[in-house]
């Protein structure tokens, strides 16, 4: 018997600065990904939000599993600065988790920094073209 091809979720299991983005994408840990990912404690997976970019609860699920690990949530929205929905801001101030949209740009500039310094960031990143 001949075996299929194995789809899996994209998954980097570690935690590493974002080398560059755009063009629908990011580079990291010397890989590409093509869409929009989420880098969290547990590694940078890809990721596929609903109606980006404005997030829903259900978006942000993998976050929520996480939460205690995480106390600043960055959120790249694409282009423009959106604001999150307040019940999804509710959400996480209830898992205490600070959230700070942003342009994905200026949130990846961010999360290299806080990463740099250890801090507890996560960060929802919306891929640009």
């Amino acid at each position: 018997m001949i075996k299929g091809i194995e789809i899996r979720d994209a998954h980097f299991p570690g935690r590493a600065p974002i080398d560059a983005y755009g063009n629908g994408g990011f580079r990291f840990a010397d890989m590409s990904h093509r869409g929009s990912i989420l880098c969290l404690p547990s590694g940078i997976h890809g990721w596929i939000p609903k109606t980006p970019p404005i997030l829903g609860l259900d978006d942000l699920t993998l976050v929520l599993e996480q939460a205690s690990d995480i106390e600043i949530l960055l959120v790249g929205t694409g282009m423009d600065l959106r604001r999150l929905p307040e019940d999804v801001r509710a959400v996480l101030r209830e898992h205490r988790i600070s959230a700070d949209p942003m342009s994905t740009g200026a949130a990846v500039r961010t999360y290299n920094v806080l990463l740099a310094e250890d801090r507890a960031v996560a960060a929802a990143l919306i891929a640009v073209d």
